[in-house]
């Protein structure tokens, strides 16, 4: 497993992007996602959300990516190649936040090898920063109830567990 060493933030008007350098020699550069990265986007996307079919995952990118003043789409890529992802909204409502304004993490995936190295720490981070710089004042999230995993992560990075919730369906066809 790669081991992390300092990280530097390059700061440009309305772009973070963070190098990491990691044992190897590696550099992963955290940056907004672009056009040409959708592929690796989607294939990232199929790998979180992987009962997700391909066209709702295409759908809702399409979504995302025409909504850049409420969402964001960071990366994380060593060279050409994407290895983690992270998408975050600004929400006008989010469970037990007290403001309108309210930054959330949808969702983000570091692929297995690269985790527990600061890449997904530093791509929350990065939404955290875009959230604040957009007037928020809080950041929420959430997860499935069964996923350690990500309450451990969540709670790592300074996420307080505020509700659990089971959701409730019927048809009425």
């Amino acid at each position: 497993m790669p081991v992390l060493m300092p990280a530097f933030l390059i700061y440009r008007p309305g772009i973070y992007c963070y190098h990491l350098f990691l044992m190897a020699p590696l550099e992963v550069v955290i940056r907004p996602a672009k056009a040409e990265d959708a592929s690796d986007w989607l294939r990232l996307r199929m790998l979180l959300w992987d009962q997700t079919p391909e066209a709702e995952h295409r759908a809702e990118m399409a979504e995302i990516s025409g909504h850049p003043e409420t969402q964001l789409v960071l990366v994380a890529a060593e060279g050409d190649r994407l290895i983690g992802f992270l998408e975050a909204s600004i929400r006008n409502f989010a469970e037990d936040c007290e403001t309108d304004h309210v930054g959330y993490l949808e969702g983000w995936y570091v692929e297995p090898e690269f985790r527990r190295t600061g890449v997904g720490r530093i791509l929350v981070a990065n939404a955290e920063q875009w959230a604040h710089d957009s007037g928020c004042i809080e950041m929420a999230s959430d997860t499935e109830l069964g996923n350690e995993d990500s309450i451990a992560a969540h709670i790592r990075l300074g996420y307080h567990e505020s509700a659990r919730l089971v959701h409730f369906r019927k048809d009425l066809a």
